[in-house]
């Protein structure tokens, strides 16, 4: 299968996902696949690659790719602050299913991937799926390609239109630390699913016009994270942003 990005931009399915531990920065709502561990790091990845980066002003989801042999190599997504209505989540389709595999650039130039703007949320926010628009789903997607563990492009017409990732909770963590290998706790996911609605519209717009009911939450919700004896790390996660809004809009 060829994909097409940018317009004019192809790149080729392969049988070599990456094999690297997806990191789900919560501060920074954003999904991160590769092995750098740190800005330094990041950077040097960046001038060794090519592909889609953000540059300036302009902020696009990344696709990095080696310049040797133009193997996919690491990727980046941005979350959505925007919740699909719960009508539209409950039509992402089930069909086809992951098909494991990288990507190849056909040759080796720089592109534009432009960022997913609706977020639709599987009961028990056991699956976020990030899509270009709404209307991707009037038609079946064409494939599913596992470019990671559990991270998946999600395809319609040759072209990537979205991109999911199963089981977000197991990924948890701030900045370019890998996430704890240890299962999470049934608390912390209970706790994710209400920390992922004050973080996105329209409760956070809630949040921030200082709605009591909405405050209550965001209070609630930061006392728990500071509560739990179990799974810190994941807890620590979520609290980087939630305490960030309590700062901001909470104590007033």
């Amino acid at each position: 299968m060829r994909l097409t990005f940018d317009g004019d931009w192809t790149a080729t399915v392969t049988d070599d996902p990456l094999r690297s531990v997806p990191r789900f920065d919560f501060p920074g709502q954003c999904l991160r696949i590769a092995e750098y561990a740190d800005v330094e790091e990041w950077q040097r990845f960046l001038g060794e690659t090519f592909g889609s980066q953000e540059w300036l002003w302009d902020a696009p989801d990344e696709l990095r790719f080696d310049r040797a042999d133009r193997q996919l190599v690491g990727a980046g997504f941005r979350l959505p602050y925007e919740c699909a209505a719960a009508e539209d989540s409950a039509r992402v389709p089930a069909t086809p299913p992951v098909r494991p595999g990288g990507l190849r650039a056909d040759e080796a130039r720089d592109f534009r991937l432009e960022v997913a703007t609706e977020l639709c949320r599987a009961p028990g926010d056991t699956v976020l799926t990030c899509l270009r628009d709404t209307e991707v789903l009037d038609e079946p997607l064409e494939a599913r390609i596992g470019i990671a563990p559990n991270v998946a492009l999600l395809v319609q017409h040759g072209t990537v239109v979205g991109w999911s990732l199963t089981d977000p909770v197991r990924y948890l963590t701030t900045g370019f630390a890998a996430p704890d290998p240890a299962p999470p706790s049934p608390a912390v996911r209970r706790l994710f699913t209400e920390c992922l609605d004050l973080v996105t519209e329209p409760l956070l717009q809630d949040v921030k016009d200082r709605d009591p009911a909405a405050l209550a939450r965001l209070r609630a919700a930061d006392e728990a994270l500071r509560a739990q004896r179990e799974d810190r790390h994941r807890a620590d996660a979520l609290l980087s942003l939630v305490g960030n809004l309590v700062e901001d809009y909470g104590n007033r």
